[in-house]
């Protein structure tokens, strides 16, 4: 009977060691992350070289039809400033000039652009109000050792010429000019304005218009606030100009419905 009961109890206990195994958590397996596979992200595609085999002549680019693809090679004598990847370049070579307006360029390439500077450009050629340029181009760096600064070019007996607009973009001077008056929003004869119909100001650094009279006729030259801000000496001076003074201007043939120079320095004479 003992015998019996200790077997009943060793049989029970087995069943309860067995329950309690029974209701004991699972140990989870360590889960290795596989990391995320992604298919590598393709960049664009370098754009393709610009060919120097296709360069044209100042002249050939002159007769060339407007809206067309030009491709020409030229040095940097100015820029305006860089704004949003696009640089705007005076660029001229020994036989002629250009303006290159909104050249695609990167921030780093533009404190390059310095002048002397040696560049290719392809873009659109393209006249706006008889100014004649290249628009929505790009450059590369042409390092082959050269470089060229113009000589500017004296053009003020063509003043009133048709053969002045042959000079377009050059580097030039005119000398014995005399600063005539322009009329501001108060009908008030003045020496300057800021922006071409007074609407400007200095804080807002607005071109700066001015009118200068030669042999009887009088024409608008204009600091590009782009160009020279300001902050430059040639902006000051234009400032503390008075009608009647007698200067001397150097700067670039920018052409707008006639002779418009974009002016860099400016002296006074008299």
């Amino acid at each position: 009977m003992k015998k019996l009961f200790v077997a009943l109890m060793s049989l029970l206990m087995v069943l309860t060691v067995s329950a309690c195994s029974s209701n004991q958590p699972e140990e989870t397996p360590e889960v290795t992350e596989t990391p995320e596979v992604t298919e590598p992200v393709e960049g664009e595609e370098p754009a393709e070289l610009i060919n120097p085999e296709n360069v044209m002549t100042h002249e050939e680019y002159m007769a060339a039809e407007v809206d067309s693809l030009v491709t020409v090679e030229a040095y940097v004598q100015a820029t305006q400033s860089w704004w949003d990847n696009t640089i705007t370049v005076y660029a001229q070579d020994e036989d002629g000039a250009y303006f290159f307006y909104n050249l695609a360029c990167s921030e780093e390439d533009a404190e390059k652009l310095v002048p002397g500077t040696k560049i290719l450009v392809e873009g659109y050629k393209a006249e706006w109000s008889g100014e004649v340029e290249v628009m929505d181009g790009r450059f590369e760096f042409v390092d082959d050792g050269e470089t060229y600064i113009a000589e500017a070019f004296d053009a003020t007996e063509l003043l009133g010429t048709e053969e002045l607009e042959s000079h377009q973009n050059e580097k030039v001077t005119f000398t014995g000019l005399t600063v005539a008056p322009s009329t501001d929003a108060d009908g008030k004869e003045v020496a300057y304005l800021y922006n071409y119909d007074g609407s400007g100001s200095r804080e807002s650094n607005s071109d700066l218009y001015f009118n200068v009279s030669y042999n009887g006729e009088t024409y608008s030259f204009v600091i590009e606030s782009y160009l020279c801000d300001n902050e430059s000496d040639v902006y000051k001076t234009v400032e503390a100009l008075n009608v009647g003074d007698v200067i001397n201007c150097e700067g670039f043939l920018y052409w707008y419905e006639g002779v418009n120079p974009h002016i860099t320095s400016v002296t006074v004479v008299e």
